[in-house]
């Protein structure tokens, strides 16, 4: 039987919650001793959630931001806000380097001692070749700018501006994937000559909720998730 215990117990460990300060750890939002069966994953509450709920007949809650939660079912919420973002979309994201097929992944970037980023290595190829990999992957992207003969070395990081652009540019990458341009960050990116890929922040985290979903069944043989 899924217990709300067992799940936070395990998302713990996965987002590693002990790197974090107490406020920013996640948990329990709404505590609950119903068994889970079904569990749903949403960035946010949707309109009409409770609905949603009955008609899917979900057992316990994901959100990222619950904060707007307005629902009056008896019903467990677990939330993750910082450690998903870092863990499941541009941060140090090693399920993500799976999909991209980066190689001799490294960290790259720190906050608060924590990487922020991956850089690594891919099958060489054509920058055109590899936007349309980014593209399948996320089901879209804002932009896509820069020059490059080859894609070799590839830059993932969860934020932008000169100093990451440079020490990209340093370690060798020639694409750098965000989630939005920094105007900051132009003048690097025009000395360096770096491509960017500008994901978008909404796309990012709706690939790390697909991701999350497909963990917990890796996990759990028995649990069924729905994903909003």
């Amino acid at each position: 039987m899924i217990t709300q215990q067992s799940l936070v117990e395990f998302l713990d460990r996965f987002f590693s919650v002990d790197r974090y300060p107490e406020e920013e750890r996640g948990g329990i939002y709404r505590v609950s001793d119903r068994p889970i069966r079904r569990l749903g994953l949403a960035l946010e509450p949707i309109p009409q959630i409770d609905y949603w709920i009955t008609k899917n007949q979900i057992d316990a809650l994901f959100l990222h931001r619950p904060w707007q939660l307005n629902s009056n079912l008896d019903i467990g919420v677990v939330f993750y806000h910082l450690a998903f973002d870092e863990r499941l979309t541009l941060g140090f994201n090693l399920q993500l380097a799976d999909v991209l097929s980066l190689v001799n992944v490294q960290s790259f970037g720190y906050k608060a001692e924590r990487a922020i980023g991956m850089i690594g290595g891919v099958p060489s190829q054509s920058f055109d070749r590899y936007c349309v990999q980014v593209r399948e992957i996320f089901g879209g992207y804002e932009s896509a700018f820069g020059q490059a003969d080859t894609v070799g070395k590839v830059a993932i990081v969860g934020a932008m501006n000169d100093g990451l652009i440079r020490s990209a540019a340093n370690q060798g990458a020639s694409v750098y994937i965000t989630g939005q341009f920094r105007v900051s960050a132009k003048q690097a990116v025009l000395d360096t000559g770096m491509c960017v890929i500008e994901v978008g922040h909404r796309r990012c985290e709706q690939w790390g909720l697909r991701a999350l979903s497909a963990i917990l069944r890796e996990r759990w043989a028995e649990l069924r998730t729905i994903v909003i």
